[in-house]
């Protein structure tokens, strides 16, 4: 009996592990995919083999300033910002065991909007001081919906009622600076609220890179834990997980990850909100579904960026096109909730 289940487990565990380096390598392929037509396609369309001669030459003009100035940048930062949001969404919506405690519903990324749009059009600063209000707010909002969360069993769904009043909030504020703000820099405070890899230069790539690989890297350390932690804090703590540090370090490394993509790119809407549902559906909860939710975040990001520029006679922001593809899932996903008669 006990040859047979230890033959079923392994047999589990071996299809198990089949799946996520199939998944893990679908993706790979279909981000390589949209980073070649990121590079390739635009207003003027390039050969691969012109993109890889231009990348490894020393110009500087033409072909080479697009490529080099205007879509590697892009291609990086956008690439850096969806696996940031990607993690950072699956980490909330996994501490907080709800499908709604995403970054951009509960009022971290409305804080790091807010406080960047008041240094735009209230004080005229931008750039890096602007990236660094932003991550700072986006800190301190959400230090302050975990304040007024308090504690208990309803943690979770005070915290994502909260952060959403806060969002109403600030969505409230960002309206009333656009409206008194210099009508000279309403254009960029709307262009950056709209979530747009525009604006972003390779001077933005060393920050963001650092931030992803540090915060990253430290959720991913703890993705085993993070996982037991979904059983419950009672079985977790049974099974030797310090639940207290790890909420912690994943809650702060999540925030960074978020703050800083947002600093960066602009409050990209569903990326951080999508990417999590989507790579656990795939992945069925597997060991990997955290990595795989970073890499989701870099496809929407790389579609929607493609699809938005592309396949339009309008040229429109990545975070619009993200953000029509999260809207009818939070519907669905509203309405599943109430069928089933279950708390936010």
């Amino acid at each position: 009996m006990t040859t047979k289940l230890e033959t079923d487990l392994k047999n589990i565990y071996s299809k198990q592990r089949k799946r996520n380096i199939a998944c893990a390598l679908f993706f790979i392929i279909i981000i390589a995919i949209l980073a070649v037509l990121m590079m390739t396609i635009g207003n003027t369309n390039y050969s691969l083999s012109e993109v890889i001669k231009v990348l490894l030459s020393d110009e500087t003009k033409g072909a080479a300033y697009t490529i080099k100035s205007l879509r590697l940048p892009k291609l990086i930062v956008g690439g850096l910002a969806g696996f940031s949001f990607g993690l950072a969404g699956y980490t909330f919506q996994n501490l907080l065991r709800n499908p709604l405690a995403s970054p951009d519903i509960i009022g971290v990324t409305a804080g790091s909007s807010a406080a960047a749009v008041f240094c735009i059009l209230i004080l005229g600063i931008s750039g890096a001081v602007a990236s660094i209000f932003s991550v700072v707010a986006g800190l301190l909002v959400t230090g302050l919906i975990l304040l007024l969360s308090g504690k208990g069993n309803a943690f979770s769904s005070r915290m994502i009622l909260i952060g959403i009043g806060f969002q109403a909030v600030l969505n409230a504020l960002i309206s009333w600076m656009l409206l008194v703000g210099s009508e000279y820099d309403v254009g960029t405070a709307l262009r950056w609220l709209r979530g747009s890899l525009n604006p972003v230069q390779m001077s933005d790539v060393p920050a963001i890179t650092i931030m992803t690989v540090l915060a990253g890297g430290a959720l991913l350390f703890c993705n085993k834990e993070l996982r037991i932690m979904q059983l419950g804090d009672e079985y977790a703590t049974t099974l030797g997980a310090s639940i207290n540090i790890i909420r912690i370090c994943c809650l702060i490394c999540a925030l960074l990850l978020s703050s800083v993509a947002t600093a960066a790119t602009g409050p990209i809407a569903s990326v951080a909100f999508l990417s999590g549902p989507i790579a656990t559906k795939l992945t069925r909860n597997g060991s990997i579904a955290m990595l795989t939710s970073g890499f989701v975040g870099v496809i929407l990001v790389y579609a929607s960026e493609l699809i938005g520029k592309n396949l339009f006679e309008t040229s429109y922001p990545v975070g619009v096109v993200t953000g029509l593809l999260g809207a009818p899932y939070l519907l669905l996903l509203l309405l599943n909730i109430n069928k089933k008669g279950e708390k936010i």
